[in-house]
């Protein structure tokens, strides 16, 4: 067991945690959770720095940490989705971001089984930013002034944008690999 697989495990380990907190009525506990989810995402930034810099990459590793990143956000989205905190119009963004996240994840899964890779890009890395800036928004929404619930949502719709690009360009290219015979 490494220190950035551990992170890894311990990222998984606390979003049960973050989430069943998002239920205390309280501005403090909601704090905490938002300060919970802060140190949720700096670690998947460091547990792979670390993997790198240690060189401790694994293939254990390499599987958990993109299924922690989803984990994350689908655990996150559903949690302030049955508090009412993504309401209205908004629901619509937790929906096609989820779905994105499926299909990208079940395209990659269908690819790597014929030996296809997709590779992260530099947009999915700012997609994947722009998420947990709006989910960490969206944490705090219950906190907000009407003016900043607005900017909130501009937010996520921003990160939503960003994600349905890259799934596009997933697929697009997926396509690409499997029409020129690949597969």
């Amino acid at each position: 067991m490494t220190i950035p697989n551990i992170l890894t495990l311990s990222r998984i380990a606390l979003i049960p945690v973050m989430v069943a907190l998002l239920w205390a009525d309280n501005p403090t506990i909601r704090w905490w959770v938002f300060g919970l989810f802060a140190v949720i995402a700096v670690t998947d930034f460091f547990d792979g720095y670390l993997a790198r810099a240690l060189n401790q990459t694994s293939a254990l590793g390499a599987l958990m940490d993109p299924i922690a990143d989803k984990v994350l956000v689908a655990a996150l989205i559903v949690g302030l989705l049955a508090r009412g905190d993504i309401a209205r119009w908004d629901v619509a963004c937790a929906i096609l971001i989820l779905a994105r996240e499926f299909l990208v994840s079940g395209l990659r899964e269908f690819l790597a089984q014929r030996d296809l890779h997709l590779p992260v890009t530099k947009l999915a890395k700012w997609k994947t930013t722009a998420q947990l800036v709006a989910l960490a928004l969206l944490i705090l929404a219950p906190l907000a002034e009407p003016g900043q619930l607005v900017a909130i949502s501009a937010v996520w719709w921003i990160a939503t944008a960003l994600t349905l690009i890259t799934g596009f360009d997933y697929l697009r290219s997926a396509t690409r690999h499997l029409s020129a015979g690949e597969a």
